[in-house]
């Protein structure tokens, strides 16, 4: 990076990056505030503000005379109050394990009304399946804004699908769900190993922090399995 002057917020965000991209590991220090500074080329009180809004996001804690350590490397450490379903299953004791299916350019002509309002002609598609436990449990289908290569795409096989969308500064701000019970086409009933009908739907519109639509995910959830749980903290 340059060195210029910049916003703490600036800072703040650069630094989360390396932490998310693993330049700033889990376990580990960010570099001190004097290297920082000179880093940056600003005064150690911006430093300070940046550390700050890092340490109330959940990445960092700071000790006095023991510097900065990375105690997360999550997107969303402080985006919801609500734990996260995956979380919630793993804490019960299962296992979560994603295999992806397909990864393709998509017209959206054939795919719903909101898919082809939100990406016009074209999409990005990944299709996947969770897991439980080593029991197929949701079948995922992913549309993402056509950003970068198929190839770099791939990368979601190591990194989340979210840190893929910011590093084109797509950065979620919000999730909005809807549920639905629907019928089940046959060959997700395949995949799915199920003899249903019928299964719980979740349609998911993930918002950046400019509001912008950034992906849209439909999930198809066998609950016989394990139920869909939301659990708030207040």
């Amino acid at each position: 990076m340059k060195r210029k002057k910049l916003l703490y917020a600036d800072i703040a965000d650069d630094i989360r990056k390396n932490i998310l991209n693993g330049i700033y590991a889990v376990g580990e220090q960010i570099p001190t505030e004097n290297e920082l500074e000179e880093k940056y080329s600003v005064s150690k009180i911006t430093i300070r503000k940046a550390i700050e809004i890092l340490a109330v996001d959940g990445y960092v804690e700071k000790k006095s005379g023991k510097g900065t350590t990375v105690i997360s490397d999550r997107l969303f450490n402080k985006l919801s109050k609500a734990a996260s379903f995956s979380s919630i299953i793993e804490m019960n004791g299962h296992k979560l394990r994603k295999e992806i299916l397909t990864i393709e350019e998509v017209q959206t002509i054939n795919e719903d009304d909101d898919i082809q309002k939100t990406f016009k002609d074209k999409a990005y598609k990944v299709t996947r399946i969770y897991y439980l436990d080593e029991e197929p449990y949701i079948y995922f289908e992913h549309f993402l804004p056509v950003l970068g290569t198929i190839e770099a795409l791939k990368q979601i096989e190591k990194v989340s699908l979210y840190k893929w969308l910011a590093e084109f500064n797509k950065n979620v701000g919000r999730f909005q769900d809807s549920f639905e019970v629907v019928k089940i086409e046959d060959s997700v009933k395949e995949k799915l190993s199920i003899a249903h009908t019928h299964l719980l739907k979740r349609v998911r519109k993930t918002f950046s922090t400019t509001n912008e639509i950034i992906e849209i995910s439909h999930a198809i959830y066998d609950t016989s399995k394990y139920p869909y749980i939301i659990d708030y903290e207040v």
